[in-house]
């Protein structure tokens, strides 16, 4: 597997998209084209105490920045490393009283280290800070509202003895962030916790059907020689196999939506046009709205209506989640199954959306036998779908995995789970806590597997036995999050 620095990219000129990234040599899926640290990054404001302010990790017990209050670390290692980048943010909190949002702190960071380093060039940075898109002049009038109201509290928080720059500079800022912002999660992947900025990686040109994939690696100061350590960055990985010369892409949005609706997205949050193959020929597009077929295909109105019922009923499940009434979730569910399943083809998105939705509330309420039902029919969709080496479809299969498991369901438990490691391997590569664990499940479902082939009997005599002795493990509470998106946009 190789590891490419900046050496194996260039920057080019592409027709009608800008400035992009290609290719210098040969990737297979699964190489790491290139590694990048942030530019700059910030804890989300709702996560501050809970988030590791350098490593991004989530952590129960941190410690707590003695100086200003507001900063968090894991340790002394993490607190150190983060000095540099904290010191001027240190004594503007202490002086300002209270520590501003998170937009402010990110543009407030790079300005800082503009302060330090200028804005040119800095090293294993294809393009300056000054050179990225900030599209202020297609802002419309709420956004530009927006931007007035952060340039104002920027100005109240930035000190007096500070470097001092020009309004223009400080929106081109904030335009900026606005638009090429990077969502940083936490080591597990499955939930957002900060924003950061990665001129390289703002190079790369989105494709709905990209041949990269960006992934966020907190990095690892475990071992006792600091020689060994690795610093938090992001990754950009193949997912094909890419020629000297090919362009570099990732997707911008989630693939799981109708190109129409792809196209509208990125138009409103990243203000272009999208033109490639997959929307122009609108592929797949008859998948996501497949409907019956045979004797009894219903009529076009049917089809309209039970569309509508499933829209309503989506609404209706993010309402009770964010109340947390996850047994009305289960019955919204089960209602909209039943208007569905005689009407909706198997990877119809609407179908899917709601068997997703089922599996992941079920298992948490630990009813693992319908959540598997409804996983199994999710994953036999998504994999008609996705990309065969998309990172959403190797989490969606992973869960779907460890749900089959749960049910006691372990055949087609640990073939999910080996399913969701191949995938993972080239997502997130073997170093990443995520593979880490499903080697791990990987590893113990086999071994149930063996024990359960060659005596089934004895096989749930032993499981029935573990879960009296052992509660079983509670499967995370459902998130009324999506799962974190290649770019930060402020809502």
């Amino acid at each position: 597997m190789t590891r490419g620095g900046m050496e194996s990219v260039e920057v080019f000129t592409t027709e009608g998209k800008g400035r992009g990234l290609k290719a210098q040599k040969e990737f297979l899926p699964g190489d790491v084209i290139f590694a990048e640290p942030a530019y700059a990054a910030v804890v989300f404001d709702s996560l501050t105490h809970v988030v590791c302010h350098t490593c991004f990790k989530r952590q129960e017990k941190l410690h707590r920045c003695g100086q200003c209050k507001f900063a968090y670390y894991c340790d002394r290692t993490c607190q150190r490393d983060a000095w540099l980048n904290h010191k001027n943010e240190c004594s503007a909190i202490k002086k300002h009283g209270k520590a501003p949002t998170e937009n402010i702190r990110l543009a407030a960071r790079i300005l800082w280290r503009i302060e330090r380093e200028g804005s040119g060039l800095s090293e294993n940075c294809l393009v300056s800070i000054d050179d990225l898109q900030n599209h202020v002049e297609n802002f419309d009038e709420e956004e530009k509202k927006d931007l007035r109201i952060d340039v104002e509290s920027f100005l109240e928080f930035w000190p007096a003895q500070s470097q001092q720059f020009g309004m223009q500079y400080i929106s081109h800022i904030f335009g900026v962030i606005n638009c090429n912002a990077f969502t940083l999660s936490d080591q597990r992947g499955l939930q957002a916790v900060g924003v950061g900025i990665f001129p390289n990686l703002c190079q790369a040109n989105h494709d709905c059907w990209p041949n990269c994939t960006v992934i966020f690696n907190n990095g690892n100061h475990e071992a006792v020689r600091s020689m060994f350590h690795t610093q938090m960055r992001i990754e950009l990985r193949a997912l094909s196999k890419i020629s000297p010369g090919d362009e570099l892409t990732v997707s911008y949005v989630d693939f799981l939506n109708v190109s129409e609706e792809r196209q509208k997205q990125l138009k409103k949050q990243y203000y272009f046009d999208c033109t490639c193959e997959h929307c122009k020929k609108k592929i797949k597009d008859d998948l996501m709205l497949a409907v019956k077929e045979g004797d009894k295909k219903p009529s076009a109105e049917t089809v309209k209506e039970v569309i509508q019922f499933s829209k309503d009923t989506l609404e209706k499940i993010n309402k009770a989640r964010l109340e947390g009434t996850y047994h009305e979730v289960v019955k919204l569910c089960r209602e909209c199954l039943k208007k569905q399943e005689p009407v909706l083809g198997d990877t119809n998105i609407y179908l899917l959306r709601i068997l997703s939705i089922a599996s992941e509330v079920l298992s948490y309420l630990q009813m693992f036998e319908e959540a598997a039902e409804y996983a199994k029919r999710m994953v036999d969709g998504y994999l008609k779908i996705y990309h065969p080496n998309n990172a959403q479809l190797g989490m969606a299969v992973m869960r779907a995995g460890v749900t089959h498991w749960h049910a006691g369901l372990i055949e087609a438990g640990h073939s999910m789970i080996c399913k969701a490691y191949a995938i993972l391997l080239i997502t997130h590569g073997p170093s990443h806590p995520i593979t880490k664990d499903l080697e791990v499940m990987r590893v113990q479902t086999e071994m149930e597997l063996r024990m359960f082939q060659q005596n089934e009997f004895m096989y749930y005599k032993m499981r029935e036995a573990a879960l009296k002795n052992q509660k079983i493990q509670v499967m995370p509470e459902p998130s009324n999050e999506a799962p974190p998106s290649l770019f930060h946009k402020k809502e």
